[in-house]
């Protein structure tokens, strides 16, 4: 599922998400749990401010973030 994400843009661009937005609700994230990489893919599993945890997707050369299940 696609969606808006707001990031601090460090050195690589579009580094850490900050915020969500998804089914139009703005999700603030309180804390980064765990993050890796794969070639051409980053993953961040995130804390929203609402208690829920979702797992995001960024695609480097599409610029594309992506909420997948957990």
């Amino acid at each position: 599922m696609s969606v808006k994400v707001d990031c601090y843009a460090g050195y690589r661009g579009e580094e850490t998400p900050r915020r969500l937005e998804v089914d139009g609700r703005r999700v603030e994230i309180v804390q980064v749990i765990d993050r890796w990489y794969e070639p051409d893919l980053r993953f961040f599993r995130v804390r929203g401010d609402d208690g829920l945890i979702y797992l995001l997707r960024h695609g480097d050369s599409t610029d594309c973030w992506e909420l997948s299940s957990e």
